[in-house]
């Protein structure tokens, strides 16, 4: 499972797991323990989130499984480090 972070049409960025072989280019699809970015918290942008992970600032919802997130508009790969933040959150 890969770590992504998802945009969609309606504003809503979403963190979680895909399969490795999920199609990428899909404008829908599911995400395993998905936490929603309420507010980001961050100095550097949206990016931040993926590169070093939500701040002492941000507002980080409780996970749930998404069956399927409809209306992708964007899928950015997390890293490591900000992976373990987002879990942590």
């Amino acid at each position: 499972m890969t770590p992504v972070l998802i945009t969609t049409e309606f504003r809503g960025v979403f963190a979680g797991l895909i399969p490795d072989d999920q199609d990428r280019a899909a404008r829908s699809m599911p995400l395993k323990s998905a936490k929603m970015a309420i507010y980001w918290g961050t100095t550097k942008g949206l990016m931040e989130l993926c590169a070093t992970g939500p701040t002492s600032k941000s507002k980080i919802s409780a996970p749930a499984d998404i069956t399927m997130l409809h209306s992708i508009t964007g899928i950015f790969e997390i890293s490591p480090t900000a992976w373990a933040k987002w879990e942590a959150a």
